[in-house]
């Protein structure tokens, strides 16, 4: 879908000025990227770490989005497109569906470079971008965009929103017998990933349904968090969930 098909997320579109980036901005990313990679070169997944490879990722360089995109589009279909900022459910869910990932060119200060509330490009490209290389993971997220996209009931999508959080945001996966991480919100957070990988928080074996009934909490490091086998698995679950999500939609619309 190109973006001129776009109708609820059209408002949000703009361009990324790279040339408008400072030098200062460049320093806070390479600083961001520095403190963050030991951890992440040790504990991230082998999916996130080709994938940083793939997208031509930069330390000490902010990362040109149309660069990245010509690199991510032939290879799974994804883009990574430029918004204004957080966008709503709806708008949200139309460009994942469309395989472009909606993200922000603003880059958060260095008075804030633990923690920002809201999404930077440094959360948003080196937590989340990634991972669309890989091909299983790029479907599965393109289809629960389509999914979401489908649904009016808020307390649907709230629940279908744990799923979200507890993979995308803050998945973690067993590889060779270890935890490692591939959540964007593990990957960008020294506090979360550090918390994953010291026992901070109790880790399960994913499984869709108690995922679903795990309400959400953005106040506080996780005390729970989940751990798929493969990126199979997550996939096939979002077939799953879209079959639950149907069946509540039926039970509530009968006829």
């Amino acid at each position: 879908m190109p973006a001129e098909s776009l109708k609820a997320a059209a408002p949000y579109l703009i361009e990324q000025k790279y040339a408008d980036y400072s030098a200062e901005q460049h320093q806070v990313w390479q600083e961001l990227v520095r403190r963050r990679r030991p951890q992440i070169d040790s504990h991230a997944c082998r999916e996130y770490l080709d994938g940083y490879q793939v997208i031509g990722l930069r330390d000490n360089r902010l990362p040109d989005l149309a660069a990245i995109s010509a690199l991510l589009g032939p290879r799974t279909g994804w883009s990574t497109t430029p918004v204004s900022g957080f966008l709503p459910a709806e708008a949200f869910f139309e460009m994942l569906a469309a395989r472009m990932f909606p993200t922000t060119t603003w880059l958060r200060g260095r008075d804030s470079l633990e923690y920002t509330p809201e999404p930077d490009i440094f959360h948003d490209v080196f937590g989340h971008v990634p991972m669309h290389a890989h091909r299983v993971f790029a479907d599965f997220l393109q289809h629960y965009g389509s999914v979401c996209a489908r649904i009016n009931d808020q307390d649907l999508l709230e629940r279908l929103g744990r799923l979200f959080w507890y993979t995308v945001e803050f998945g973690l996966i067993r590889q060779d017998g270890e935890i490692k991480v591939y959540g964007s919100g593990v990957i960008s957070s020294h506090r979360e990933c550090s918390n994953v990988i010291e026992g901070g928080c109790e880790i399960r074996s994913f499984n869709l349904e108690e995922v679903l009934r795990t309400p959400v909490r953005v106040d506080r490091i996780h005390k729970l968090l989940f751990a798929i086998e493969s990126f199979e698995q997550l996939y096939e679950a979002m077939h799953a969930a879209e079959e639950w999500a149907e069946e509540r939609v039926q039970e509530s619309h009968p006829g």
